[in-house]
């Protein structure tokens, strides 16, 4: 059956992708796009574009008018923000409005996506959607404001009788990371040659596509009310390193920094960015998250969705070669 769907999130990279993956499985798409947003990634995407904000809700529910679902990517992803107010006021506040505006737009199904960013650790091995968790375990603006979205969404939902399939993806990587995402990010400093020392830290890397096919997935099959992590394969930073360097015949870093000295360092550039407005190269949230390794589990989503992946190495190879095709490699 084809939906009319809504895609917040589609100028960026993981809802670039979803558009994409809606398109190509033959329904009708539109996408939610803020005035000022770089719309590159719609260049080629067969879609209405609708404008309309997270943070100003009165621009809501004329773009869901006539949509039947509601893919709710778009987020404020960013690891430092200078005013943090305005993260929660699209992430948390943003969100709950969203999905007040699909109930009374009478939209049939909703996947949002929220974050692994929000689910509990398990320091022996791979977290799942039932490791324990709480808000003091957030570390950072980005990562609370997604805990208290994910909260305020299943509030929103359970209000509304507006049924909502949770996604999780954890960290995608692959073509059109525009920005760059953090990781986007570093994939670039690495097969460039311009990480000469890093922390060490532990990840799970998922091709974007793959993730974007999870939330087709998330909507056709998932269990409103559940969670579903999208995620692939757990890389520690230096292997995920190891695998750059053998994609573009460089050399990966090889001095590993501890944590602890480089406290004060990361003190001395936050400060310097609340006068500059510049994010900072070092900032001791980064360095908290560092501690912890990312590495999850995605066996309910292959399960229940029939979720699959590729190897995470061929997200490294798009990701490598879109950066290069889009002149960010030089």
């Amino acid at each position: 059956m084809s939906e009319t769907a809504l895609v917040t999130g589609a100028t960026g990279f993981l809802g670039s992708s979803v558009a994409r993956a809606l398109v190509g499985a033959g329904h009708r798409v539109r996408v939610l796009a803020r005035p000022s947003s770089d719309r590159r990634n719609l260049t080629d995407l067969d879609a209405e574009i609708v404008e309309g904000d997270l943070a100003a809700p009165e621009t809501l529910p004329s773009a869901l008018k006539g949509c039947t679902a509601l893919f709710h990517v778009a987020a404020d992803y960013r690891l430092w923000v200078r005013d943090p107010a305005t993260m929660y006021r699209i992430n948390v506040d943003g969100s709950d409005a969203l999905i007040r505006a699909a109930a009374a737009a009478n939209v049939s199904r909703v996947v949002y996506t929220s974050s692994v960013a929000t689910l509990g650790i398990d320091p022996s091995g791979a977290g799942d959607e039932d490791t324990p968790v709480a808000l003091a375990n957030m570390v950072g603006h980005y990562k609370r404001s997604k805990f208290l979205a994910e909260e305020a969404v299943g509030k929103a939902a359970r209000e509304t009788g507006l049924p909502v399939v949770v996604v999780n993806p954890s960290t995608p990587i692959g073509p059109r990371d525009i920005k760059p995402t953090p990781t986007g990010q570093t994939i670039l400093m690495a097969a460039s040659g311009r990480m000469p020392a890093y922390v060490e830290t532990g990840l799970n890397l998922v091709h974007v596509d793959d993730c974007a096919e999870g939330h087709l997935l998330a909507f056709a099959k998932g269990k409103p009310g559940e969670r579903y992590i999208l995620g692939g394969d757990d890389f520690s930073l230096a292997a995920m390193q190891e695998e750059i360097a053998r994609i573009t015949g460089g050399k990966p870093a090889r001095i590993k920094l501890p944590v602890t000295p480089l406290y004060p360092v990361a003190m001395i550039a936050e400060l310097l960015a609340r006068f500059t407005g510049k994010e900072p190269l070092l900032m001791r949230d980064t360095l908290r998250m560092a501690r912890k390794r990312m590495f999850f589990s995605s066996a309910k989503a292959a399960r229940d969705l029939g979720y699959r992946t590729r190897p995470a190495r061929e997200g490294l190879v798009d990701a490598i070669a879109w950066f290069k095709q889009a002149g960010y490699l030089k």
